[in-house]
């Protein structure tokens, strides 16, 4: 793979098109690659509900047999999901190359998935998450974590150009310290 880092979103048997389309506009606030997601429950939606920057134009969204299938060698695969021995997420290193796979929000990821991931974080809340806050809290932590990343040093944009290119057109406040 090429020196630039790939993000890639896996969702398992998705049931909720609220759900997703908040995924896709996450994978599109913090620069994933693709969303692939298994199962028939997503597909039988009919319209990202909560994607309102249409990420589904711009990151491909994909439904797949299996999360694990066609990765290129140097994708790790990290499950994201209360499992026993599941290392917190404000410890982790993020690999360059990642597929990060989440749960149905009604059930678990399988045990054979869990056994054949590279790593496994979990976000150290008090109860669980959605499935769309858990992918924002975890790729926010990716991206925070990042050396170059606008987050977490600086060095890319300035804090003035990445909140004027980020905001919606309607925002133009500023803060007045005196």
């Amino acid at each position: 793979m090429p020196d630039k880092q790939s993000v890639l979103i896996g969702l398992i048997d998705p049931k909720s098109p609220a759900n997703v389309g908040a995924v896709m506009r996450a994978a599109g606030c913090y620069r994933a690659d693709s969303v692939r997601y298994t199962g028939e429950r997503f597909g039988r939606a009919a319209r990202y509900q909560t994607d309102t920057k249409n990420m589904a134009t711009k990151i491909p969204l994909q439904q797949v047999d299996c999360l694990l299938q066609d990765l290129p060698p140097a994708v790790k695969v990290v499950c994201v999901e209360f499992a026993e021995g599941a290392q917190p997420l404000p410890g982790f290193i993020h690999p360059a190359h990642a597929l990060y796979i989440f749960g149905p929000e009604d059930s678990s990821i399988s045990q054979d998935i869990i056994n054949r991931a590279d790593a496994v974080v979990y976000v150290p809340t008090v109860g669980c998450m959605n499935l769309a806050a858990s992918v924002n809290v975890l790729l926010y932590d990716r991206l925070s974590k990042a050396a170059g990343s606008p987050v977490g040093h600086h060095t890319l944009v300035s804090d003035e150009d990445l909140i004027k290119s980020s905001r919606d057109v309607n925002n133009r406040l500023t803060v007045n310290r005196q």
